[in-house]
Formats: structure tokens, sequence, C-alpha cells
């Protein structure tokens, strides 16, 4: 069975297994956002609100979310009930309201449990030179870029894995993704590109990585493992927070 049809096959993969794209995502988060500050009238108060949404949502059972049919409406529907539960304060006269603190954060922060057993195995096995680790980055771009399914499955190990980072503000995936069909699913359904999207290579703790830009938005960060010429481990961040560097100056 050829590659491109091994992931065809995987047709029985839910949403909740199978994710969104980011562009879908960072949109759903707007609107939710934009409906609370209607109702409340503060940004820092609508953030919070959208916050507290979110975490409901991934309070249910994996089961459940699959049951709802457009998480959208359950999730304008929960920030409505958030919004009407909390008073609606006045801004302080002559004020904009407080600048939210900058607070410096890691740009790929890594799960704290130890890595799977066979990302260890990897690691041991086959150490990586710096220019096999940028060609696979490289590779792996392309690959994204034109959505080329057999290119990308041939990067990835057998048993690679990738973790999502939305801090619980970005409705990512909550569990890791294990094995290279489901993995290269995860990733060319995450950076689906849409308009003014851009995925390029770029510095990431020390080591190539990659970025994706909405406009002149960071709105993603790609870290990967490489072990000889394959990426056996792919860390992605949307965290707003932990983007929040890579954003220093510039305005949604």
């Amino acid at each position: 069975m050829s590659q491109t049809a091994r992931l065809s096959g995987l047709s029985h993969v839910n949403r909740v297994d199978d994710g969104s794209p980011l562009a879908d995502l960072l949109d759903e988060r707007r609107h939710l956002v934009a409906l609370a500050h209607r109702m409340l009238g503060s940004a820092d108060d609508a953030e919070s609100a959208v916050d507290e949404c979110y975490r409901r949502w991934y309070a249910l059972s994996d089961r459940e979310r699959e049951r709802i049919p457009v998480p959208l409406t359950w999730l304008a529907a929960g920030v409505g009930r958030i919004c009407r539960a909390r008073p609606v304060l006045p801004p302080p006269e002559g004020s904009a309201g407080a600048a939210r603190p900058t607070v410096p954060d890691a740009i790929v922060a890594r799960p704290r449990a130890a890595q799977p057993t066979t990302l260890r195995q990897h690691t041991a096995a086959e150490p990586t030179t710096l220019r096999q680790h940028d060609a696979v980055v490289h590779a792996v771009r392309r690959a994204l870029v034109v959505a080329d399914v057999d290119l990308l499955l041939s990067l990835l190990a057998p048993d690679a894995a990738a973790f999502f980072d939305g801090g619980g503000k970005i409705r990512t995936l909550v569990a890791p993704v294990h094995g290279c069909d489901r993995v290269a699913r995860g990733l060319l359904r995450l950076l689906d590109r849409g308009p003014h999207t851009t995925l390029a290579a770029h510095s990431v703790n020390g080591r190539t990585g990659l970025v994706v830009r909405r406009g002149r938005r960071v709105v993603a960060v790609l870290s990967l493992d490489v072990s000889g010429t394959e990426a056996v481990g792919v860390w992605v961040v949307v965290n707003p927070d932990k983007l929040r560097s890579w954003n220093a100056g510039r305005h949604p």
C-alpha cells in the first residue's frame, strides 16, 4: 500500500484526533474575544472570559467533545453565559485600561514528563549533526508548504510523535499524536495554509525550527527532534503567551 493510500485510509479518525486548521482556530478565538468584549466592555475581562470558556471545553472528555457538532457554537454560548454571570464595571475615568505586563516566556516549552521511550532510543542510537538536522527541517518545510504527503511521511520516523501546546487558549489537540501517519495528518491539517500565511525556517532554541506567520504576526513555532535523516518528535507551540516575545511591538 502506498504512503498516500495509508494516509487517506485514516478517514475514520475523528475530529478530536484530526485537529483543525490553525487559521480557523485563530479566527475562532478572535470571534469569542470580540463577543466577550461587546458584553463586558473590557479587553482584559474579555480575554479572561474566553480563557475560562476554553478551560471548560478542555474539562470535557474526548467523547463529550466529539458529540458537539459545531465547537464554535458551544464556545460562543459558553462565553455568553460566563459574561452574563460577571458584573460589567465601567473603566476608570480617563483610563483606557491597564496594559498587560510583558513576561519573558520560553519559546518552546517541552513536556515535563520524561520523553517517550522511542524518542530516547532514537537520540541515543543516532546522533545527528547540525547539517543533518537543518536538512531535515528544510525538507519538512517544503513538504508542508506544498502539502506533499509522500515527502512528509518519508521524513518522519515510523514511531514519530507530535505535541501541541495551545496553553488552553487555542483549541489544539489535547493528547500527543503518535505514528508517522497521524503526525503527518495532524501537521498538514493544522498548517493548512490560508491567505497571508507563511512558513519559514528560523532559529528556535538554538537550532533550526519553523515559524508560522499570519501577516507579520507569529502564530506558531515548531521545534523538531531529528535522528539521522528522520524527524522523531515535533513540538508545536501556538500558545499566544509563549509567542509574546516573538510579537513584541506588533499588534494583532
